[in-house]
C-alpha cells in the first residue's frame, strides 16, 4: 500500500494529515473501489496521540464508510475529500482530538456499541490542481468526525468518518 501522506501543523498549532495524492474522484462507482481499498486495513490498530486510545479496524468498516447514508448523501468536492481520506486513515486516527462521549441509542447497536460512542474532530488537506498546468496550486483542508463506537468487548472500533466540511479559512498555497 504505497502512500504519500504527511502530518503538519500548522501556524495555530493545530495538526492534519496532508494527502499528497488523488486516487479517486469520488464518484458512485468508485465506492467499490475505496471500499476495497480500506479492506486493506482490516485487522489493523491505532494509537490516537491525545488519548493514548487504541481504534481497531474491523471488518463492517468498510462497508460502513463507503456505503452509509451519510456517505450516499455526499456530493461534489466533499465525495472526493471522504474517498480520499481513506487512503490516510492511520494518520487521521492518529490526530484525532477533542473526544467526546455519547451513549448509545439505537437498539441495532446494542452489543457493537454497548459501551456508546465516541466523537474525535479530525482534519485532512487535499490537492487542487491547474487546469492548465496540472501542478498543485493549493490544498482544501477539510474538518471532520471521527466516529468510534465502544463494542461489547470493551474494544474501540473506527465506524466512520461523518459531517465533512470544507475549512472556511484560507487554503494553503503549495
Amino acid at each position: 500500500m504505497e502512500r504519500n501522506i504527511n502530518i503538519i501543523t500548522d501556524l495555530d498549532g493545530k495538526r492534519f494529515v496532508l494527502i499528497n495524492d488523488i486516487r479517486f474522484k469520488g464518484k458512485r462507482s468508485e465506492w467499490k473501489d475505496v471500499e476495497l481499498y480500506l479492506k486493506e486495513y482490516i485487522g489493523e490498530f491505532y494509537e490516537i496521540e491525545e488519548t493514548c486510545d487504541k481504534v481497531f479496524i474491523s471488518k463492517d468498516f468498510p462497508d460502513e464508510y463507503a456505503n452509509s447514508k451519510s456517505r450516499i448523501a455526499l456530493k461534489g468536492a466533499v465525495s472526493k475529500a471522504k474517498a480520499n481520506a481513506a487512503l490516510a486513515i492511520p494518520e487521521i486516527v492518529q490526530i484525532a482530538c477533542n473526544r467526546r462521549y455519547s451513549e448509545n441509542v439505537k437498539q441495532k447497536h446494542e452489543k457493537d456499541a454497548k459501551y456508546g460512542w465516541y466523537r474525535y474532530d479530525v482534519r485532512f488537506a487535499l490537492p487542487v490542481y491547474s487546469d492548465k498546468t496540472g501542478e498543485v496550486e493549493r490544498y482544501n483542508i477539510y474538518i471532520a468526525v471521527m466516529l468510534v463506537r465502544h463494542s461489547e468487548d470493551n474494544m474501540k472500533y473506527l465506524y466512520d468518518i461523518i459531517s465533512i466540511k470544507k475549512e472556511t479559512s484560507s487554503p494553503l498555497e503549495s
